[in-house]
């Protein structure tokens, strides 16, 4: 079983994801949290799907949400009761698309 990160496990990766992003994750809610916004509808449900498919890959599935050009993700381990390392390995690979 996967376990929940403590609160200076969650700071030092949030810190480690944050540096190499220009648009910074965030815990909200006690949830990984990113607004995405994109030019178009095409291009957020576009980018939704690359997420679908890491995140398929990962078995690890995102709460999100879409409207228009927006996509909000929530990332918890939902096992963990908490954020885990699969919250911020996932996170990780789903700023890289952008």
């Amino acid at each position: 079983m996967i376990e929940r990160l403590n609160q200076d496990e969650i700071d030092l990766s949030l810190k480690s994801l944050n540096k190499e992003s220009s648009e910074y994750w965030e815990i909200i809610d006690s949830k990984l949290y990113r607004e995405f916004i994109f030019t178009n509808f095409v291009s957020a449900f576009g980018f939704m799907t690359q997420v679908a498919i890491l995140a398929e890959k990962a078995n690890h599935h995102p709460e999100w949400s879409n409207v228009y050009n927006k996509v909000k993700i929530h990332l918890i381990t939902h096992d963990a009761k908490g954020i885990s390392k699969l919250d911020f390995e996932l996170a990780k690979e789903i700023s890289k698309l952008i």
